[in-house]
């Protein structure tokens, strides 16, 4: 990776020190083999600003979810999409690895994507390389014209209503290119504990009554939709639980 100059324009007050740290955070990642990075000390070199909460949950994210094992599993120079977005970290730090080749965020909070898009600026003061761009947008509007490398379907469909989680998540899979991979990842259902402690999460912080989606139903759809399983696994960090999928769809991908 070059090391550039911090940018006065995105009001970095800490000079070269924090881009020395900075290097040295994201310089081990640069490999196809998945090494991971410092995913927190990445979250706290871009989310600078903001309020405290915001914050806060960006820096302490990998803590309770499998942000460095979503990394991970992106192949380098893939463009990507990422449904739902959230404040970016997962892209940023996808950018950060040096792992896409373009990159596409979006979600239907305005105040979330106005922290990526803060996040994704900042970043271009550190990397020379393809960063992000973000996109308010519901996906009630429909999802972005093209096909993808790799689609990402992270924490999503929880917050989508039943009636609607197969659609959502048939409309992610219509934008992954022939050989190409969803990536999904979901709050587990059980134990009940774990499910009991995911909700009331989301209760607190998202202000909502989260509808699960059980993996059995997730499985049989992207079965339906002609998508293999390359990799299933339950994780669990604290008390919360994810569920991970890796599906790939048929086909060779482009060169």
């Amino acid at each position: 990776m070059t090391r550039r100059p911090c940018d006065s324009a995105v009001n970095c007050r800490c000079g070269s020190k924090c881009n020395r740290y900075y290097l040295n955070v994201v310089q081990s990642s640069q490999s196809d083999k998945g090494r991971s990075i410092d995913i927190g000390g990445v979250a706290r070199e871009m989310y600078v600003g903001g309020s405290l909460l915001g914050r806060f949950i960006q820096h302490h994210r990998h803590r309770i979810a499998p942000v460095a094992t979503l990394v991970d599993a992106v192949p380098t120079g893939s463009d990507v999409l990422d449904i739902g977005c959230g404040g970016g970290l997962l892209l940023i730090c996808l950018a950060s690895a040096g792992r896409i080749h373009s990159a596409h965020g979006i979600d239907s909070s305005s105040g979330a994507i106005e922290t990526a898009r803060k996040a994704a600026i900042r970043l271009r003061s550190f990397i020379q390389g393809p960063t992000p761009n973000f996109e308010c947008r519901s996906v009630e509007k429909g999802l972005p014209d093209g096909t993808f490398r790799v689609v990402c379907l992270i924490d999503v469909l929880h917050h989508v209503s039943p009636i609607a989680q197969e659609k959502a998540f048939r409309d992610a899979v219509a934008k992954v290119r022939p050989g190409g991979m969803l990536l999904y990842k979901d709050m587990c259902d059980r134990p009940l504990w774990r499910a009991g402690m995911n909700r009331l999460h989301d209760l607190v912080i998202a202000k909502q009554w989260i509808h699960y989606v059980p993996i059995e139903s997730v499985d049989r759809w992207a079965l339906d939709c002609g998508l293999q399983i390359e990799r299933a696994q339950r994780i669990s960090m604290l008390w919360y639980g994810h569920e991970l999928r890796v599906f790939r769809k048929s086909g060779a991908l482009d060169s």
